[in-house]
């Protein structure tokens, strides 16, 4: 008997149709869904033979576009309804009342900025300017500052004052809401989320006594609360393939659910008995992780498959799937373009169609069972994921598979465990510390295999991101797995990986990699901002400067090796060099810090400051040796005022003396500084070029320095015009090999025995 495929046809077709109509307007979906029913019938109708074995599977896909039409255009009508949209188009501030929609989370701290809070909500009123009261219906997101908003619930209806900005688009929200002030006129919360709060709650205080890794870990493998989760461990659970742990997805939900199926078979229990305590057990732990979207798009990826086995009906397992799908994207049109909503029906789609095929043909082989479960699992799941992650992150992941597999068996236990912690929480506290203590066994063999699954040497292959990317690597995978079905092809697959390996490992030891053997500075390519690090010994590195951004710096330090920086050096405090203050303290003990003496601006002085690092006095003339490193501060010599930028002029100016080669770190000083250090030794082998090799140069000052390498640290495509082809073009006359962050990525300045300098890009 073979797949019936109509519920499919219409799941693919509305979902497409829902994608494309979200950047549309809604006469236009109104348009296409009348066409599609229209054709629908047409096609019904006619009266070919050779039609129709595949008939209702294009009339099924037709029905599907129209929904997918038909849903989107009324919400994209929603979303552009006047007077919000024209509000939003004049950045009006209006009085507003609101619906939570979501758990209010904190976006990524930057240094100089205080967190945004982020709340996904759907307005229900607004006062129009006029006076008026406007009842609505549209979503929205708030941008908040205070936070006050961090303590809401789901359900909660608040009103408050906030400036209206226009969406992006491609997404059902009408409007961003900036908000400064606390919310006001907070009502309850409903009694199930309240319920949900209380255990999430009792779950992060039976975690807090544990060690920060696995403490942070454990809330979100249960319930998606990653709020504790370590920086450093989710970048290494993204880089292995792990990070849908750490979110409610249909893993969790196959692991609820698989246990209760397993005690109600053995209490056997019928199917429809085992499919009933299913669904009570599938209620319950979306009422514990919170009822938000993401749930129910989980709970419905998951569930429906598995009450379809439940049930005795494997072949219902598809159209299971299709119908989640189907009236999931009906109901919320915006899960087109949803990520998430993609990962996991393509994971469960994989899980029930392509792992048990492959299980059977390795059990005919001969494997164990087990084995061929605990193989095909994650790689099945994997195959039918990844062209979505390569587009999203423009890599492959080789660590994925095996990652996945030996994690595994950690992960059920943790996830019972700590969902029995949440819910002995309330009644026995001391109980469910015990039970979370237990749970943190498993959840640090996770922490491990993060660390050394993203410790792994090119663990993540390079790949065009994008749409065409995801296309070329998904053409790829259908290729191989039809292909795969050929002996001669699985051996020429196989052949060619091995040589692919024996070829590529020596070139890999031979060419040692990156960061080179003997650098001495390295430019960390993290956009337009600076970042240089310098080799002080072993595992030590003085940095200077941090970057716009956290990630980047923090993988360049990686990539290096570095596990402490004894001094950090902060040339000046405008964010493109000191926002990435939080990468460089990840895992990292930062002894000393060198900043300016000019305070402004005081926003990003006190976001640095504030970090409780010990601070150093040091005017110019300062000399300091910091292992391997030497260090004199040559300026600012006096305070800089009335100039174009006066936080620029007055950036700290630093000679570096490394293992015999002289370093000359500028800051972002422009031309009044660098007349006035030019009674300084200023000569220099490395030249790390003022503020990202701007035209505000003083000549005199680089033939001063005379560099035989100048540094460039600019972003690709920035919008100050960095750097100045003049100044480049000075500095090569000079006799200065001249190498940018933008075209070369991080670059490094390496000495080899003989005391020759060369430059070594990471590209």
């Amino acid at each position: 008997m073979s797949t019936d495929l109509r519920l499919a046809g219409a799941a693919t077709g509305c979902w497409l149709t829902a994608l494309a109509c979200l950047f549309c307007p809604a006469r236009a979906g109104w348009a296409v869904g009348l066409g599609a029913l229209v054709l629908a019938a047409c096609w019904a109708r006619i009266p070919v033979r050779a039609l129709r074995p595949t008939r209702w599977v294009v009339v099924a896909a037709l029905i599907g576009v129209a929904c997918g039409a038909v849903a989107t255009a009324a919400r994209v009508g929603e979303r552009d309804s006047e007077p919000l949209a024209g509000l939003a188009a004049a950045h009006r501030t209006v009085r507003l009342g609101l619906q939570i929609a979501d758990d209010p989370r904190l976006g990524r701290p930057t240094a100089g900025r205080s967190p945004t809070i982020i709340v996904p909500a759907r307005l229900t009123w607004l006062h129009a300017p006029d006076g008026t009261q406007v009842e609505l219906g549209a979503r929205v997101l708030i941008l908040a500052s205070d936070r006050g908003w961090l303590g809401l619930l789901p359900g909660q209806r608040v009103e408050t004052t906030g400036r209206l900005s226009p969406p992006d688009g491609g997404d059902l929200r009408a409007a961003i809401v900036s908000v400064t002030d606390a919310p006001a006129r907070v009502g309850a919360a409903p009694l199930v989320q309240r319920a949900a709060g209380t255990l999430r709650a009792g779950l992060q205080r039976a975690c807090r006594p544990l060690p920060a890794e696995p403490g942070g870990l454990l809330p979100g493998l249960v319930v998606g609360d990653t709020s504790r989760l370590d920086q450093q461990l989710a970048d290494d659970f993204r880089a292995t393939g792990l990070t849908h742990l750490t979110a409610v997805s249909g893993a969790n939900l196959a692991i609820v659910i698989g246990l209760v199926l397993v005690l109600a078979r053995w209490c056997r229990a019928t199917p429809k008995v085992a499919a009933l305590v299913c669904v009570l057990a599938l209620i319950g732990f979306v009422i514990l992780v919170r009822p938000s979207p993401s749930v129910l798009r989980a709970a419905a990826m998951g569930g429906l498959a598995l009450v379809a086995l439940a049930l005795g009906r494997p072949r219902a397992v598809l159209p299971s799937l299709a119908t989640g799908v189907l009236v999931l994207v009906v109901t919320d049109p915006e899960l087109a373009v949803d990520a998430g909503f993609a990962l996991s029906v393509l994971a469960t789609g994989g899980l029930v169609l392509l792992a048990p095929r492959w299980s059977e043909a390795l059990q005919a082989r001969g494997w164990p069972a087990f084995a061929a479960d605990a193989v095909c699992v994650p790689a099945a799941a994997q195959a039918a994921c990844a062209p979505v992650i390569a587009a999203i992150s423009g890599g492959v992941s080789l660590t994925t598979v095996p990652a996945n597999l030996l994690a595994g068996p950690a992960v059920a236990p943790a996830t019972v465990l700590g969902i029995l912690a949440a819910v002995l929480s309330p009644l026995l506290p001391g109980v469910a510390g015990f039970t979370a203590w237990v749970a943190a066994w498993p959840a640090r063999w996770l922490v491990m295999i993060a660390h050394h699954g993203a410790a792994v040497p090119d663990g993540v292959l390079p790949w065009p991101g994008g749409t065409f990317g995801g296309l070329l690597l998904g053409g790829l995978l259908a290729v191989l797995v039809v292909a795969f079905q050929r002996p001669v092809v699985r051996r020429l697959v196989l052949v060619g990986a091995v040589a692919g390996v024996l070829g590529a490992v020596p070139v890999r030891l031979l060419a040692g990699g990156w960061p080179p053997p003997g650098w001495i500075v390295v430019a960390c390519d993290v956009g337009q901002g600076d970042a240089l690090v310098v080799a002080a010994g072993g595992h030590d590195a003085v940095v200077v400067d941090t970057g716009p951004q956290a990630d980047p710096v923090d993988r360049c330090l990686r990539d290096l090796g570095v596990r402490r920086v004894p001094l950090l050096i902060i040339s000046h405090f405008h964010v493109d060099h000191i926002g990435g203050l939080d990468g460089v303290l990840r895992r990292r003990r930062v002894d000393r810090l060198l900043a300016p003496p000019f305070a402004e601006p005081a926003g990003g002085r006190r976001a640095v400051l504030d970090r409780g690092i010990a601070t150093l006095d040091a005017p110019a003339g300062t000399a300091l040796t910091v292992g391997a490193v030497g260090l004199t501060v040559l300026g600012p010599a006096r305070a800089v005022t009335g100039t174009r930028s006066d936080v620029n002029n007055n950036s700290l100016v630093v000679a570096v003396t490394v293992a015999g080669v002289r370093l000359l770190l500028t800051g972002d000083a422009e031309t009044e500084e660098q007349e006035s250090l030019l009674t300084a030794p200023l000569r220099a082998d490395v030249l790390k070029v003022a503020h990202h090799g701007s035209a505000y140069q003083d000549p005199a000052f680089l033939d001063a320095v005379a560099p035989r390498i100048a540094l460039v640290s600019v972003g690709a495509g920035n919008d100050y015009g960095h750097p100045s082809p003049v100044v480049l073009a000075r500095l090569a006359r000079g006799g200065a090999r001249v190498v940018r962050t933008d075209e070369q990525g991080d670059v490094a300045v390496v000495r080899d025995a003989a005391g020759h300098l060369a430059v070594v890009a990471a590209r």
